[in-house]
């Protein structure tokens, strides 16, 4: 592999940063010389190249057989078409950095491992929007412990298996693996000098009073992840041997510990047999189904002939071809599985673009072949036909959500007077604890649904709140100024189109916080450009700028209802951003 003279080093760590909108000046599509200029000094070779904004933080990592062609398909006249995702994206491109690499599979391989380093925002084919569950292993702690989530958070120690598309199954799986296995039961200790119940009937090994090794704990806890693995026949390999150790050692209380372990995973998938030849064989099998707006891909996992494991994405169905959507599907989660969980076979229903490569890659994972194919007929066809059928239910579900989704932004059109359903909204709120530590909080919605990518956060700085004197009004002022302050300041900036620019701003408060925001908007010139509204606490009242009466409204009509989910996620925001500076401020005066 060679390398390009790279400008500038990789940093370990990418965060994209919520402000870098602010400044788009020193971007590459605002400066058509430079751009021109950039893309010519990239090569028509494969390789990894890197989108990074002018902090130098990475924005998207990506490979191509072609680093030339790929890249500047990123800034061509076409671009319009671009998913809004990639569109922001570009917007905020300083700079592009590349790696040249000998073959596609070697950038496919680069990619993968660079991904896994630096976990860029814009790396994510699949929408975040919290539907399926993942199960999470903190192998970052001493004694990891074992959870259902639905957000994954960027810990490259921590291992999380999924997205699980059965909730259900996924609860009882784990509480049987309680169960069997003897685990910390308890978020936090019962008692401070002593174990629980829990240790005494042997269902915990006593991880709050340490009786237990982190090193040993670590070992059952292995033994759970192969359960999620999809190995649980391996496993029952292991256990069988290691009873019979200990029956020939006399030792049959031990013996007959590992013998109930072995019963409890046999349980697991004990009625999930799949009728199919070779079934000795593990394979996972991928489909999709999708509209003009969304994919539901489904991914069945089977081992020794057992379903272990129904996983669900959901990505854009403008982002690609069908092909396209499931080679990154595929790309992006064995990039994340542990080399032991790549099947020996892969069946897809779409023909995948770059299929070849995607196998050797697989296969110099495992160390083992890797095969991928779209089969026609008999047994195996049948199989990617089912999956594909639960992708077709799960896009059902999806379409009833983004219409119920859809009539809450019309009726919010409607509350606000606004011309067209907000794709855009911003909620703003502030914690502090009588005017000490004061922050606010800017949450985003784009398109009904949380935009955590765009959140942003402010510390107060205004001198007049103070420990003893709290200010809402001059605090929402005062973020507000800071939020708009550059478009007040060049009214020539697009706003229309612009998707930094909100449809509408919802701030959390009554007819106080809106008088000081108006007043500020007012004062920046953008009042007549800007929808505002705030939305009270007790009563749930809605204000509308200039109205001395609330709207008139129902608690449970879905504009209402979008409004205060909007409200609750910036609050909650703010709240945890203020717990995390009280706590920076002490450990400093510490």
């Amino acid at each position: 592999m060679t390398t390009s003279p790279v400008p500038s080093s990789v940093p370990s760590a990418s965060t994209v940063p919520n402000t870098s909108a602010s400044r788009d000046i020193n971007t590459l599509v605002t400066n058509p010389e430079r751009l021109s200029q950039r893309l010519g000094e990239i090569p028509q070779e494969p390789g990894v190249y890197f989108m990074k904004d002018e902090t130098d933080q990475i924005l998207y990592i990506g490979k191509s057989k072609s680093l030339r062609s790929r890249v500047r398909s990123y800034f061509r006249d076409a671009a319009h078409h671009h998913t809004p995702r990639i569109a922001t994206m570009v917007r905020r491109v300083a700079d592009i950095e590349f790696i040249v690499t000998d073959t596609e599979a070697e950038a496919l391989a680069l990619e993968a491992n660079l991904i896994k380093q630096h976990q860029p925002d814009f790396n994510v084919l699949l929408k975040d929007d919290k539907k399926y569950p993942f199960l999470c292993i903190t192998w970052s702690e001493d004694y990891p412990r074992i959870f259902i989530t639905r957000q994954r958070r960027k810990n490259p120690q921590n291992r999380y298996y999924g997205p699980y598309v059965d909730t259900g199954l996924l609860r009882r799986t784990l509480q049987i693996a309680k169960r069997i296995f003897p685990l910390r039961q308890r978020r936090q200790p019962l008692f401070k000098d002593r174990p629980c119940l829990n240790y005494d009937i042997g269902q915990c090994p006593g991880v709050c009073q340490q009786l237990i090794t982190p090193e040993d704990y670590h070992k059952i806890v292995q033994r759970v992840a192969m359960v999620f693995q999809g190995r649980s026949h391996e496993l029952i390999d292991i256990l069988t041997d290691k009873m019979s150790q200990a029956a020939e050692a006399l030792d049959f209380e031990k013996a007959a510990i590992i013998r109930d372990q072995i019963k409890g995973l046999e349980t697991l998938g004990a009625h999930q047999k799949v009728a199919l030849p070779d079934d000795t064989v593990s394979r996972d099998a991928i489909a999709l189904s999708a509209d003009e707006e969304h994919a539901c891909v489904q991914l069945f996992q089977i081992r020794a002939g057992r379903l272990v494991g129904r996983l669900g994405f959901v990505a854009d169905a403008q982002s690609g071809t069908p092909g396209e959507i499931l080679q990154r599907v595929l790309e992006e989660h064995y990039r994340l599985v542990d080399s032991v969980e790549i099947p020996a076979e892969i069946l897809v229903q779409h023909t995948l673009p770059e299929g070849d490569m995607l196998a050797n890659f697989l296969t110099t994972q495992k160390g083992r072949k890797v095969s991928i194919d779209m089969p026609q007929r008999q047994a195996k066809a049948e199989l990617v036909e089912m999956v594909e059928r639960n992708a077709q239910y799960e896009l059902a579900r999806t379409q009833r959500f983004a219409d119920r989704n859809h009539q809450a932004m019309e009726d919010l059109a409607e509350l606000a007077d606004l011309p067209g359903p907000p794709k855009r909204i911003e909620g703003y709120d502030i914690s502090h604890i009588q005017g000490s530590d004061a922050v606010a909080s800017q949450v985003v919605f784009i398109d009904g649904l949380p935009a955590k990518q765009h959140y942003r956060t402010y510390k107060i700085k205004n001198p007049t709140v103070t420990s003893g004197h709290s200010d809402d009004f001059a605090s929402m002022a005062e973020v507000i100024r800071r939020r708009f302050r550059r478009y007040g300041e060049d009214p020539s900036k697009q706003r229309v189109g612009n998707p930094d620019w909100p449809d509408l701003v919802m701030i959390d408060g009554g007819k106080g916080q809106l008088s000081a925001v108006v007043a500020e908007l007012e004062d920046m010139n953008l009042l007549s450009e800007l929808r505002v509204v705030s939305l009270a606490k007790k009563r749930e009242e809605i204000f509308l700028p200039g109205e001395k009466t609330p709207l008139d409204t129902e608690a449970d009509q879905p504009g209402v209802m979008l409004l205060r989910r909007l409200r609750d996620e910036a609050h909650r925001f703010a709240v945890s951003f203020h717990r995390k500076n009280v706590w920076a401020e002490c450990g400093d005066r510490a």
